[in-house]
């Protein structure tokens, strides 16, 4: 088990340290969320519309597209450079591959969403009136996942001859789940509504979080040695 355990954080911290020394990754999701946030907050007048009452839709959107940006390229690297040849034919679990995979992911789209309630605390002066140890486990159960499904879609996309373009295509659908109840969750948070309203809500992002990844990890093999 630590062997495994091992192998999964290996993973990860390899991704992480290659991603926090080229930045290539986090330069274009941080630039997204920057831009939609001067974008909206040019666009929506707050004498209007209560900037709580939009917020979470806007944040999950966000979240969502930016994510894109980053998860696509999630084997870009060892494709490029052959090392996904030399990866499957090593004794390296597929499934510790993959969930080394959504580890990193996950810390790199928390930083991303870091900076997506910055970004929108600044411009649209929001003030949360809820739960903050609720918010963190809705959003924390809505990005594993998201990281879940992507990480697995992007190892299909990377193999496909469409590239990174099909990613979105395959994935949208089945982030519904995860669209309709962190963006309900979250603007109940918003409006300082009790936990009780939003306990469903973080029932049903958990237990995608949990059903994705388990389910991926065990379809990984099939897609990354087709």
């Amino acid at each position: 088990m630590r062997t495994y355990i091992g192998l999964v954080w290996a993973i990860a911290r390899k991704d992480l340290l290659v991603e926090f020394r080229t930045l290539e990754r986090l330069i274009a999701m941080g630039a997204f969320v920057v831009l939609i946030g001067i974008l909206f907050n040019f666009s929506i007048d707050t004498t209007v519309v209560r900037p709580q009452d939009i917020a979470a839709g806007l944040i999950w959107m966000t979240i969502i597209f930016g994510g894109m940006l980053g998860m696509g390229r999630t084997f870009s690297l060892e494709e490029q450079d052959g090392a996904l040849t030399g990866i499957l034919q090593s004794p390296i679990p597929l499934d510790a591959l993959y969930l080394g995979k959504v580890l990193g992911n996950f810390v790199l789209l928390s930083v991303m969403v870091a900076l997506v309630f910055l970004v929108f605390g600044m411009f649209f002066g929001l003030t949360f009136a809820g739960s903050l140890v609720s918010l963190v486990g809705v959003v924390a159960s809505g990005v594993l996942g998201f990281v879940a499904l992507t990480t697995l879609f992007s190892a299909m996309a990377t193999r496909s001859s469409m590239g990174e373009g099909l990613l979105p295509v395959l994935i949208f659908p089945l982030l519904v789940p995860v669209i309709v109840n962190g963006t309900t969750a979250t603007n109940r948070l918003f409006a300082g509504r009790p936990f009780a309203e939003v306990d469903g809500n973080l029932r049903m992002l958990a237990a995608f979080a949990i059903g994705s990844t388990v389910v991926c990890a065990w379809l990984f093999r099939f897609v990354i040695e087709e």
